[in-house]
């Protein structure tokens, strides 16, 4: 590290000039080309002459409904907080610095329409900084351009999967485990997050109206972002579904008068360890292909704050033809190598996935391959339904290490070298049966009349598994039945724990068997009447609950033995992928977990029969009220998980949270919504927690998707940036 010369605090500031920047965006004529319109829960339909007014109003739309935070992390964005900051910040600069580089070298080679989204976004979120100087710090510059904007959507490779590697073979110190989440007074396993989502689609056969139905569903932390919009750009665009907060970008769903997507999180195994040899007899250099090959050298410098002065500090990454060096030891170079990595069109992918007019047009977008991971799911105007486990996926010349054992490389026979392709990845069109189902497990079992076979991929493909929520699921529509729009909605919100279906009765029995207390035997009384379900009135499954976190957290499981099997009777099976696991594994530890649940959930919630909605809420602003719905790993279609409040009670704050059902018609689609944060997540705006108490009841509202609808519904109109 060196130290600059002395210099004042204004001299720090005028040290940003030595950061590159690419041009600020200005075009204070954009508010002129670009009118929003606020609907009912103040949902945004921007109409925008061109793709840069477009980008503008939706620049102006994040900071008006989340304020500066979302300006601040496209500040963060270019690795100068430390400038500001001082040191403290400096890692966060270092790993954030190279991204917003390779943003500022690749943003030419984008297209015309897409730099002029991320052009408009940039002005549009500088003029409400201008505007609106009272809300910013004075140090804090409306300077934002195109290329800061693209650093949103070009997702880096996770580094965290790195950390774990170095810790295991002792190239860095193993840290010790922080307290669990939610331990303390309520089991941790009931807090536990469970990040995922749910997506349908149904064919015209199983439809009411003849009319592919898509579902979108996304399981987020309620932090996570999703924004509710619509965007029309006359003869161009037409699209309504969810904009995540942060960039205009990012990962989208939706549907515009001919189609949608949704996405669903999957388990792509995108990169590889590779174990290199150093020449010994040329310092930084390697051995590949026989030959002596000199490793790259990349010096970092970066300045921060420190007092009244500024330094700064450089570091040194050294990289291979394969990949960046993460370690050296012993004559050995471990070598990651990442499929996409520094790849920066993602934001091409999305634009021509949501300008696309038919299932031939989206095809052409999706082989573009920029989205590192996701299951797609389809439906059209046109009665075709669609699957694809998508993502970057390396076609392996020998075995996978993992991410815990780096490959020996020799030649470039050790090393994949292309990906699989767009069309050969697991995928499902038009399946038997008429349903295509997704709620995050691995491809196979999509559809149960199409099983997608385990041999036909190898071994660093998602191997065969069916959860609980995913077996709900096809229970909800993989008979034959058919289903309007309506239905759908109504399906989306079963409250039905399949986890109680499966082992109640044994619970139940051995409880018996073992000669209850009086307290047992009542609160047996009881989960025999309660119909497995987590409506908000149900008694019987928050103790449920309680003795399930209980059972589980009691298993003993030797090392390296299946927690599952401590679980269960009979753990999954392939055989039976739709009615696996069942029973009981230790039914005296069931037993004596239900002793414990009937005292737990009395000193809890006061009563061991309290009502599911009695402790299950949902709180926002000012409303609180009861919900249904719990953790998938219980088996729940509808996923929520919950933290612990103050008062001991449980408050929603992961799981279902987005809602989307579009039925495709003859001349425009039809849809429902909720978005149960609402539009804003500034406390006092009005539309804070306005969907909250619909979304606890299970409601969704009308989408306004035809211009007759828009105006019809409109409430507030004007042009972002004339206020």
């Amino acid at each position: 590290m060196t130290r600059c010369a002395s210099a004042s605090r204004a001299a720090g500031v005028l040290a940003l000039a030595f950061l590159p920047h690419a041009g600020t965006a200005q075009a204070p004529d954009l508010s002129a080309q670009v009118e929003i319109r606020r609907t009912a829960f103040g949902v945004p339909h921007v109409f925008a002459d061109n793709f840069r007014a477009a980008g503008y109003a939706l620049g102006w739309l994040q900071l008006e409904d989340y304020g500066p935070k979302v300006a601040y992390n496209l500040y963060r964005n270019r690795g100068e907080l430390a400038l500001r900051f001082g040191r403290d910040s400096i890692e966060a600069d270092f790993a954030n610095r190279p991204r917003w580089l390779r943003a500022v070298e690749a943003y030419p080679a984008l297209s015309a329409d897409v730099r002029a989204v991320y052009e408009g976004f940039a002005a549009g979120v500088n003029s409400y900084i201008e505007l609106h100087r009272s809300a910013f710090p004075e140090w804090f510059r409306a300077d934002l351009s195109g290329p800061d904007i693209l650093t949103t959507d070009m997702e880096w490779p996770n580094e965290g999967l790195l950390r774990s590697y170095l810790r295991r073979i002792g190239a860095v110190p193993a840290t010790a485990p922080g307290p669990r989440r939610g331990e303390g007074d309520v089991d941790a396993l009931m807090l536990a997050p469970d990040e995922g989502s749910n997506a349908w689609a149904l064919a015209p056969s199983r439809t009411r109206s003849g009319r592919a139905i898509m579902l979108r569903n996304p399981h987020l932390n309620w932090d996570a972002g999703y924004y509710e919009a619509h965007v029309v750009i006359p003869g161009e665009l037409d699209f309504y579904g969810d904009f995540r907060i942060g960039g205009p970008f990012q990962t989208i769903g939706g549907f515009n008068a001919r189609l949608g997507f949704s996405t669903t999180n999957n388990d792509v195994d995108p990169d590889e360890l590779y174990l290199l040899d150093e020449d010994p007899a040329r310092p930084d250099h390697y051995l590949f292909d026989g030959l002596s090959i000199p490793l790259r050298r990349t010096d970092t410098s970066l300045p921060y704050q420190d007092g009244d002065s500024t330094a700064t500090e450089t570091r040194t990454k050294w990289a291979t033809h394969l990949g960046p060096v993460i370690h050296r030891a012993d004559g050995k170079l471990h070598v990651w190598k990442v499929a996409g990595f520094e790849q920066f069109q993602l934001a091409e992918q999305w634009l021509g996935m949501m300008r696309a007019r038919n299932f031939a047009e989206w095809q052409d977008a999706m082989r573009m391959l920029q989205k590192p991971s996701s299951n797609f799911t389809y439906a059209d105007a046109d009665g075709n339904i669609f699957y694809v486990s998508f993502g970057h996926t390396p076609r392996l010349r020998k075995p996978s290490g993992g991410d815990t054992i780096a490959v020996p490389a020799r030649t470039s026979d050790d090393v994949w070298g292309e990906l699989w392709s767009y069309d050969s990845l697991p995928h499902l069109k038009n399946p038997k049966g008429g349903y295509i189902h997704q709620e995050n497990d691995p491809f196979h079992y999509t559809n149960l009349n199409e099983i997608i076979p385990a041999d036909r991929y190898p071994d660093n493909f998602s191997q065969p598994a069916l959860g609980l929520r995913s077996q709900n699921a096809i229970s909800l529509i993989g008979g034959k039945q058919k289903f309007s729009l309506e239905d759908v909605v109504r399906l989306k919100h079963s409250y039905r724990m399949l986890l109680a279906d499966r082992v109640k009765d044994e619970l139940i029995a051995a409880a018996r068997a073992a000669g209850p207390a009086p307290a047992v035997d009542y609160a047996l009384a009881l989960l025999e009447r309660w119909d497995n379900t987590v409506a908000p009135e149900s008694r019987g499954s928050t103790l449920f609950e309680v003795w399930w976190a209980r059972y589980q957290q009691t298993a003993q499981v030797p090392p390296g033995g299946n927690r599952n099997a401590a679980l269960w009777r009979e753990v999954w099976n392939p055989a039976e992928p739709a009615t696996t696991p069942r029973g009981l594994a230790d039914p005296q530890r069931a037993v004596a977990a239900l002793q414990y649940a009937v005292e737990e959930t009395a000193r809890r919630y006061g009563a061991w029969d309290v009502a599911w909605g009695d402790v299950h809420r949902v709180r926002r602003g000012q409303v609180d009220v009861p919900v249904g719905g719990c953790s998938g790993s219980l088996g729940c279609f509808r996923v929520l998980t919950y933290r612990q409040d103050a008062d001991g009670k449980l408050s929603a704050n992961n799981g279902d949270g987005w809602i989307l059902a579009v039925e495709f018609g003859k001349k425009m689609p039809r849809a429902y919504s909720v978005l149960a944060y609402g539009e804003s997540d500034l406390p006092d705006n009005e539309h804070y927690a306005d969907q909250a108490a619909m979304f606890a009841r299970g409601e969704l509202k009308p989408v306004a998707f035809t211009q007759a609808d828009i105006e019809r519904q409109t409430i507030r109109r004007y042009r972002p940036g004339r206020e």
